[in-house]
C-alpha cells in the first residue's frame, strides 16, 4: 500500500518509524530486535535509509595505498523486503543521488518493483566525508529533483535504455524531504520552498521534514508551503535528544536549532540518563501538540533509540 493511500484513508494521525541498516557484518536480527518493541503501535510504514560508499585507502605490501570504496551500511533493498515479509508492513526505501549512477538507480527500482515495494523517498544525500561540497557520481543524478524525475519516468515506462520493448510501468509513490529551518545550502527560505514546489510539481506526493525541536517552525513551514501552492501532505520528522553531545552534533550535522528552554534544561542535567528523560518529555510534548493540530503522520527517527520512542508513542495511542 502506498504512503499517500495510508494518509488518505486514515481517520487519525498515523505513526511511522525510520531505521538505519545495520553496520556491515550484522544480521537482520539487528533490525528485528530494534523494531520488535515498536510494532505494537502498528506503524503504517517504515523508512529504511540508504548510505553512499566512503573512500578508504588500504596499505599494500609495497607500502603504497590502494583506493577502495566501502559501503558501511549496505542492504537497504534486502532490509525492506525482510520488513515487508516479517511484519507485513509497507517499507519505504530511501534513494540517494550520491554514490550511485543512474543505471544503478534504475536497477534498484526494478528490484524494488519485483519485490512489490511501491514507495520510495528520494534525496540528494550528503557530501562524502572527504568532500567539502556534494559531488554527484559520474553518470549519476545531481539533484533530488533529477532522481525524482527518473522515478517518475519509470512510472511512465521510460527507461534509460531506449530500446526496451513493451516496457512495464512502475507504480512508485514518491516522497521528498522538506526543511522547516531551510536546507543549509539554500540561500534563503523562499528559494528553498521554491525548490520543494518544483519537486512536488514534478510528481512528489508527500513531504517528510528534517527533524526539528520547535513545533512553531514546522507550523510556519507548512503555512509557507501552502501559501506557495504546495498542497501535498507534510509529515513532521521527530527525534529525541538523549545525551549532551547532541547539543553540538545535531546543529552542526543537521543545521537545526535547539530551543532555549530545551537547551537550558539539558544543561542542568548531570548525566546522560537525565538528558534522556528531558528529551523524552520534550518529544512527547511535541508529539501531543502536533497530533492535536492534526498532522497526517508522526514520523520518528528511531536511530538506535527504540526504547525512547516506545516511551513516547505509548502515551499517544
Amino acid at each position: 500500500m502506498k504512503v499517500i493511500e495510508h494518509i488518505n484513508q486514515a481517520k487519525d494521525t498515523l505513526i511511522s518509524f525510520e531505521v538505519l541498516p545495520p553496520l556491515k557484518g550484522k544480521g537482520i536480527n539487528a533490525i528485528y530486535n530494534h523494531l520488535d518493541p515498536l510494532m505494537e503501535f502498528k506503524p503504517s510504514f517504515i523508512n529504511v535509509t540508504y548510505h553512499r560508499s566512503e573512500t578508504m585507502f588500504k596499505k599494500q605490501a609495497d607500502g603504497s595505498f590502494n583506493k577502495i570504496e566501502v559501503r558501511k551500511r549496505p542492504g537497504t533493498v534486502g532490509i525492506c523486503a525482510a520488513i515487508m515479509q516479517h511484519y507485513n508492513v509497507d517499507p519505504v526505501p530511501h534513494l540517494i543521488c550520491g554514490g550511485f549512477t543512474r543505471e544503478e538507480t534504475e536497477n534498484a527500482l526494478i528490484d524494488l518493483a519485483f519485490l512489490g515495494i511501491d514507495n520510495v523517498l528520494v534525496l540528494r544525500g550528503d557530501a562524502a566525508k572527504n568532500e567539502t561540497f556534494f559531488e554527484p557520481e559520474p553518470g549519476g543524478n545531481r539533484y533530488a529533483i533529477d532522481l525524482l524525475k527518473q522515478v517518475i519516468d519509470l512510472n511512465h515506462g521510460i527507461y534509460l535504455e531506449e530500446e526496451v520493448k513493451d516496457p512495464g510501468k512502475g507504480t512508485f509513490c514518491v516522497g521528498v524531504a522538506g526543511y522547516p529551518e531551510k536546507h543549509f545550502e539554500a540561500p534563503n527560505k523562499a528559494t528553498d520552498i521554491a525548490y520543494l514546489k518544483a519537486k512536488v510539481e514534478a510528481g512528489a506526493e508527500y513531504v517528510v521534514t528534517q527533524m526539528f525541536f520547535d513545533n512553531q517552525k514546522y507550523f510556519d513551514f507548512v503555512q509557507s508551503c501552502r501559501a506557495a501552492g504546495i498542497n501535498v501532505p507534510i509529515i513532521p520528522g521527530l527525534k529525541p535528544i538523549t545525551n549532551k553531545k547532541q547539543m553540538t552534533i545535531l546543529p552542526r550535522t543537521f543545521h537545526v536549532d535547539l530551543p532555549d528552554e530545551l537547551s537550558a534544561e539539558i544543561m542542568k542535567c548531570k548525566a546522560d540518563a537525565d538528558v534522556e528523560l528531558v528529551g523524552t518529555e520534550w518529544l512527547l510534548n511535541q508529539s501531543r501538540e502536533l497530533k492535536k493540530a492534526g498532522v497526517p503522520v508522526l514520523h520518528y527517527y528511531t536511530l538506535g533509540k527504540p526504547k525512547v520512542i516506545w516511551n513516547v508513542v505509548k502515551e499517544l495511542v
